[in-house]
């Protein structure tokens, strides 16, 4: 299985075994992330990228992994992701490049799949 399908499994086993806790602040969270990455006064792509800024500024390395994907989906190009991840270090700092190598590695990873 490749990194790209564990992460995937993963994240979709442990996110259906949350919501089945039935917890109610958990259930709102989720459905408030869905919600704010919906096209709205700014569409969806730039809020996947913003999404990824914040997630690399704050190291979740998870977080880096699902807006990337998303980006992918949505058709960013390795430009644009270069783009993405300068805003990145310049806001985080240096401590973002461990996250910028990871998030590279994965982003050629997802492309690779073409």
């Amino acid at each position: 299985m490749s990194k790209i399908e564990e992460f995937r499994q993963y994240r979709s086993q442990m996110n259906e075994k949350l919501l089945a806790k039935d917890n109610k602040i958990i259930k709102r969270l989720y459905s408030l992330d869905t919600i704010t990455y919906q096209d709205s006064a700014l569409d969806s792509k730039t809020k996947e990228m913003l999404g990824l800024v914040a997630s690399m500024v704050l190291r979740c390395d998870d977080c880096i992994k699902y807006h990337l994907e998303t980006c992918y989906k949505l058709g960013l190009s390795t430009d644009e992701m270069m783009d993405i991840f300068g805003v990145a270090n310049v806001v985080g700092g240096t401590i973002v490049i461990p996250h910028t190598r990871r998030a590279l590695e994965y982003w050629e990873m997802l492309i690779s799949t073409e």
